[in-house]
């Protein structure tokens, strides 16, 4: 038996039958605790205050409150919980606001199950997980710099951005630096607003498209 704490699972979906099928391989996999349900974004911000979860997997499109609408409220409420979307559509119009909404992660439904596992554990720590195809969509649309400007990032800010490319927690990332996790924080806050982004993924989709990463 694993002494790793388990992580905890709000599952936002309007179809019972995606709910029972996550909840179901959830349940039968080992370091995992479904702890609720939820059928919209509306009920989803409420049973996520309620329940304190680790990790929310929040479809996108639900009639009675759409997942991105939640993620900006859950933001904005100062939710813990890192938001993992899982969902059937890639386009553009639904990944970027995701992304830019605060999502920690996007996945299409179609993932293997075992990939599926592995972003609920990299969500959990903090650390970045999209689809290859989400991922190479959202280079693709990073075409313009956004309201930052070019002023070049420090060699600190440099080293922290290549390891959140790399999928480093803060905590790892303070460890590997010997600073803190409140100096890694500070050091992200300037390199977004040097970027012109609001989150890690953004971020790391930006460094790329400008060169700052190869």
């Amino acid at each position: 038996m694993s002494d790793e704490p388990l992580i905890s699972l709000l599952i936002v979906d309007d179809h019972p039958v995606v709910r029972d099928g996550l909840r179901g391989m959830f349940e039968s996999a080992p370091g995992f605790r479904v702890l609720g349900e939820a059928a919209n974004g509306v009920e989803a911000v409420s049973r996520a205050e309620a329940l304190d979860p680790d990790v929310i997997l929040m479809d996108l499109r639900m009639p009675g409150g759409g997942g991105v609408d939640a993620i900006r409220e859950l933001a904005r409420r100062g939710v813990r919980a890192e938001v993992l979307v899982l969902t059937t559509y890639d386009t553009d119009s639904d990944t970027l606001p995701a992304i830019e909404a605060g999502a920690t992660g996007y996945l299409l439904k179609d993932a293997p199950r075992d990939e599926l596992f592995t972003a609920v554990r990299a969500a959990a720590e903090g650390r970045t997980v999209l689809s290859p195809a989400v991922a190479s969509r959202l280079v693709s649309a990073v075409r313009t710099p956004g309201s930052g400007g070019n002023e070049p990032l420090s060699t600190r800010e440099r080293e922290v951005l290549a390891l959140v490319a790399r999928g480093t927690s803060n905590r790892e990332i303070a460890r590997e630096l010997f600073i803190s996790e409140a100096t890694v924080k500070t050091h992200l806050t300037h390199l977004y607003a040097k970027l012109g982004v609001n989150d890690r993924a953004a971020a790391v989709a930006t460094a790329y498209q400008r060169g700052i990463l190869g």
